[in-house]
């Protein structure tokens, strides 16, 4: 199996603490074959979080995601 890159979602507040899953979409984890791809996916959909002040801070506490390196495993 090839290893693919996701998009890992973070956050950190008061309220839940720490918190990282990967992005998903339509029900599938969003993979790309690329690290650059999944950079330039994260910048087109969440690229405005730079920009956000109120939603990096209490109580949302988000972060930008990043590309993390995923191993599919088949399972049997």
């Amino acid at each position: 199996m090839p290893n693919l890159w996701g998009v890992l979602w973070r956050s950190k507040n008061k309220i839940d603490g720490s918190r990282e899953y990967l992005i998903y979409r339509d029900c599938l984890p969003v993979l790309f074959q690329q690290r650059w791809e999944a950079r330039n996916w994260i910048q087109e959909n969440y690229g405005y979080l730079k920009t956000r002040k109120d939603l990096l801070s209490e109580p949302h506490g988000w972060k930008m995601p990043i590309p993390v390196k995923v191993k599919l495993i088949k399972q049997e």
